[in-house]
């Protein structure tokens, strides 16, 4: 195994391959939802696969000079630095590579086309109002599917209010 490569070319073929396969990844997820990789957003989950493909055929491989796949990954590392960065200061950009948490449920009533865009069985949801220890349809005041594909169940007493900040950024119907 080398370390560079004979043709400075394929680093940056290496370059151009990390930055489309990143997007093409985050494309992929936002379409796909999150169910498919709960807990990550798509831009983490992008850098996650990429690196282990490259470390993968970095260490399989014996023609490959190593500075091609380390080139791949740090590029990878900038560019979710970047993406991190760019999410935490543009809300248009946040709306472009992150999903906004959904209302699956408001009050007692069960949404059904924000459940099926979440990709949640009414099956599901009422396991998580068990999991919550709701007794009583009565007692739900909201339930969230999360950025991160967690489901939270807002619930309290039959005369509770639920203050509307907590569901200032919650999409109330499925785009």
């Amino acid at each position: 195994m080398t370390l560079l490569p004979d043709d400075p070319s394929s680093l940056w073929q290496a370059i151009a391959g990390g930055l489309l396969a990143y997007c093409g990844i985050i494309l992929a997820v936002r379409m796909a939802g999150l169910r498919s990789f709960a807990k990550m957003a798509s831009h983490d989950f992008a850098v996650t696969v990429a690196i282990g493909s490259l470390l993968a055929s970095a260490a399989t491989s014996d023609n490959t000079p190593l500075a091609v796949p380390l080139a791949a990954i740090a590029v990878l590392f900038v560019l979710q630095i970047a993406m991190t960065s760019l999410v935490s200061r543009s809300e248009r950009i946040a709306d472009l590579v992150t999903n906004k948490p959904l209302l699956l449920m408001d009050g007692r009533e069960v949404l059904h086309d924000n459940l099926q865009h979440a990709k949640v069985s009414e099956d599901e949801l009422r396991a998580k109002l068990r999991e919550a220890n709701v007794t009583d349809y009565d007692q739900v005041l909201a339930v969230v599917f999360e950025t991160t594909g967690d489901i939270s169940v807002l619930h309290g007493s039959a005369d509770a209010r639920l203050d509307p900040g907590l569901l200032k950024d919650v999409a109330r119907m499925a785009t």
